[in-house]
């Protein structure tokens, strides 16, 4: 009599991010499409009604604010989930996978605020927009890497999320301490209130998540009155929404934080970050003049992204390697190295919010920080892709012997 099979472990499911690396450019592709479709119209004959609908009120708030406080919070609660399933259950789950993309990650900020805060140190004014070419844009970074396909390791790709998971960590600590108004402390108060009740739901086990997001959308109200920055209220539900589907059980695809990520991410990839990308991406260009593109702010901005993130990011990663801190990712040289630092220069969607918050009662920069986001992110990846794409592509290798 033979034994009986053993039985067999459901394989893990894949997170949204990690599904979009082994997939498709997908959202990035549409992001890009709907960043030239703003240029395109910010240009045209249609320039002025763009921007009137985009200054229109519904409501409380401007088109362009519902935009960047409401829809950008349902952008931040899925960083938010990434950034908790990825440190508690994924590649970010011990400290030594931590070291390599959390050095480059450090030094892909700090060299980017460097490098703006020198081309802008005698402008105060200008000088609060140091932190804009700090952060990498991970739906265009990743989609380069898709369109690149078998030329880059996978390892590399992991190493890519892992950095800009980080990365988006950092941008919103940076938001929370640093681009904040006036506070409210009896707003701050309540608001503190339902983040203890959303830890009390987490904590005794409630796994439907329809309560979460009720509170939730309390919890982003609260902070849109408290100063803070309402996009913060999506990364601090993120973190209330268990990460199993119930107490001492694996990760899988019937856990509230899988389920919510997956049903988030086709939204916030195909609607939500076009959308962003169309209201924020429209600069016109007319008038445009040789002193606009050599302003303080488009300089410091396309620098920071351009050079100041591949120093950074490779600079970091030399640091954490030589100094035995942690290994190169597997099959990666340092020309792929070199190309994903290169990548980590699109700051498109992060730069153009970060940028919105720091010059919010200063919109005569309003125009060279669009124009230097656009001309760092797109020099980054032409320049990232020229150096990734020189390698030669991977053997695909037959399945092993079951």
């Amino acid at each position: 009599m033979q034994p009986a099979p053993s039985p067999r472990r459901l394989p893990r499911p894949l997170s949204a991010l990690r599904g979009l690396i082994v997939s498709s450019a997908g959202g990035g592709l549409v992001l890009v499409a709907s960043a030239v479709l703003a240029l395109i119209v910010a240009n045209g004959p249609y320039g002025d009604v763009y921007d009137r609908a985009l200054h229109a009120k519904i409501g409380p708030l401007s088109l362009l604010h519902w935009i960047n406080d409401g829809l950008m919070a349902v952008f931040f609660l899925l960083v938010g989930l990434e950034i908790k399933r990825e440190i508690l259950d994924g590649s970010l789950r011990t400290w030594p996978a931590r070291a390599l993309p959390g050095v480059a990650a450090l030094g892909g900020m700090l060299a980017p605020a460097l490098v703006f805060a020198a081309i802008n140190w005698s402008s105060p004014a200008t000088l609060r927009g140091w932190a804009i070419p700090a952060a990498t844009d991970i739906a265009f970074a990743l989609g380069v890497l898709a369109l690149l396909g078998s030329r880059v390791p996978v390892s590399l790709k992991v190493f890519l999320t892992a950095l800009a998971i980080l990365d988006d960590l950092g941008a919103v600590v940076i938001i929370a301490l640093f681009y904040t108004a006036d506070l409210s402390w009896p707003m701050l108060g309540l608001a503190a209130a339902v983040v203890a009740m959303l830890a009390t739901l987490n904590r005794v086990g409630l796994r439907r998540l329809g309560p979460y997001l009720i509170l939730g959308a309390v919890l982003w109200l609260l902070v849109l009155r408290s100063g803070l920055h309402a996009t913060v209220a999506g990364v601090v539900l993120a973190l209330a929404i268990p990460l199993r589907a119930s107490p001492g059980r694996p990760d899988d695809g019937e856990s509230p934080l899988h389920r919510l990520e997956h049903a988030l991410h086709p939204w916030v990839a195909y609607l939500i970050l076009p959308v962003f990308g169309f209201a924020n991406a429209g600069v016109s260009l007319a008038g445009l003049t040789p002193a606009a593109l050599l302003a303080p702010v488009t300089l410091g901005v396309a620098a920071g992204l351009f050079v100041g993130k591949q120093v950074g990011v490779l600079g970091g990663v030399w640091l954490a390697v030589r100094t035995g801190l942690a290994r190169k990712p597997a099959g990666a040289d340092w020309r792929h190295i070199y190309g994903v630092a290169l990548l980590c220069g699109i700051g498109f969607t992060m730069s153009l919010f970060i940028g919105g918050l720091a010059f919010a009662d200063t919109p005569e920069f309003d125009t060279e920080t669009k124009l230097g986001v656009i001309l760092g992110s797109v020099a980054s990846t032409l320049a990232g892709a020229l150096v990734l794409s020189l390698g030669r592509r991977e053997a695909v290798r037959p399945p092993a012997a079951r």
